[in-house]
Order: C-alpha cells, then structure tokens, then sequence
C-alpha cells in the first residue's frame, strides 16, 4: 500500500501532505482525513492505510503547514499525562489560528486537490476529521454541498458554530462523541438541532471513552472505541461514496 508524500498549493503557500490508496491501478473514492490537534505523526499514517486498505484514496494534509511541515512541533512517541502540558503549550496557539477563514481557503485547495488526483473516481468524497479536525471536517462539509456525501467527526467540538452551521448540510453525518464530551443531555440537544436542519444522521455518545480515545499513541486510547469508530465510518463511506 503505498503513501505518497505531497505538496497542496492553497492561498496561503504549500501544504505538505501524504496520501495511501490501494496499488490497485483503478481509480478509488476520495476521502479527506483531517488529523487531530496533535497532527500528522505515525499513528495517523496508520489509519490512513487502515482506511485505504478497504478501497479509499485518503489525502491527509498538515492542518498547520503556516508554521512549517509536519510535525509542526516535537512530539513524544506516546502522549502521556506528564507530556500533555507541554505538548499544548505549543499547540494551543496553533488551534486558536487556525481561524474559520483559514479553514475555508484550505478546505477548498484540498478538495480541489484531492478531485483532481488520477487515482480517484469521478462523484462525491466523504470528509472526516479527529479532535480539532472534526470540527474543521464540519466546516469543510458546510461549504461544498455539491461535493461531500459523507462527513464523519470523533470525539470533536462538532456545536462549536451553533446549530445554524447544520442548515446548510447536505452530506451523511455520522458523529462519535467520547463519554467524556459530551453528556446525554447535550447529545439530545445536538442530535435535534440535526433533526431541525434535515441532516440524515447518526449521532452517538461512545461508552466508556474520554475525548481523544481513537488514538493510539495516546493516553486516552480505547481499543474498542477505535473498532466501534471503523464499524461506523465504513458502514458510512460505503453507502455513500457510490463508486465503491
């Protein structure tokens, strides 16, 4: 399965990115996989081959390529309590830039980009996103209604734009929040704003998890979070993305 480094030309410069889709030589449905707050390292090259292993193209660029390439800042090989703090010191900064402007401009070169890769189909793409990377797959779902089928965020700030950001929603939704994010009530709350808007969704509070479990390189890794997280987004992708 090969990954391909990459370079996305935006507004605002080059982004640097990798790509993993089949070696197969046929064409295969687009996928934009935002990472997490913590970024493109090991663990999101892994899942991007999980994903393309089961037919995708999967295009994940460096959501903070301003500040240089990924990483962007140093990491740990596993994010532990004692490591937290100092890892986000460094990041915050980096999260509250990255306006919804920015997320626009780039949101619209990476699907420009990914659309026109000869490896992948003709038709519609799915977006997702980790963490931080939900709440921008959101706002990149919003603004290409024509485009994206599918959207699936996990354990992100997806309400952070109020239930008036979901009006324009046209893609398949699915959302897994992490136990520790989100209580029953709020979910009751954000699954109706969807309902409001006509979004055909599902939307669910994984047991058992606190925010962050997909991944693991981290502390708050949960193994059946992360099953439950590739249940839901291939059963998503593939009543979508119609090529597959």
């Amino acid at each position: 399965m090969p990954i391909k480094t990459l370079q996305i030309p935006t507004p605002d410069g080059r982004a640097d990115a990798f790509a993993a889709f089949p070696e197969r030589g046929e064409r295969h449905p687009g996928v934009l996989m935002y990472a997490d707050g913590f970024g493109i390292r090991p663990v999101l090259r892994e899942m991007a081959l999980e994903l393309a292993g089961h037919g995708y193209y999967v295009l994940v660029p460096n959501l903070f390529y301003r500040h240089g390439p990924a990483p962007v800042i140093e990491l740990p090989e596993y994010i532990g309590e004692e490591a937290r703090p100092a890892v986000f010191a460094q990041l915050m900064p980096l999260i509250e830039g990255h306006t919804a402007d920015r997320v626009l401009r780039d949101g619209d070169a990476y699907l420009s980009f990914l659309t026109a890769q000869p490896e992948v189909s003709a038709g519609p793409v799915a977006v997702t996103g980790y963490c931080i990377g939900g709440l921008v797959a959101l706002r990149t779902a919003v603004a290409h209604p024509g485009l994206v089928a599918a959207l699936a965020a996990f354990h992100g700030p997806v309400g952070a734009d109020g239930p008036d950001a979901f009006s324009k929603l046209t893609a398949q939704v699915h959302f897994g929040h992490a136990e520790g994010d989100m209580t029953p009530e709020a979910l009751g709350e954000l699954n109706r704003a969807l309902d409001a808007a006509g979004v055909d969704h599902t939307s669910e509070i994984y047991p058992g998890t606190v925010h962050g479990f997909t991944m693991s390189d981290t502390d708050a890794f949960d193994p059946a979070g992360l099953q439950l997280h590739w249940d839901r987004l291939l059963h998503l992708l593939g009543r979508t993305l119609t090529d597959h």
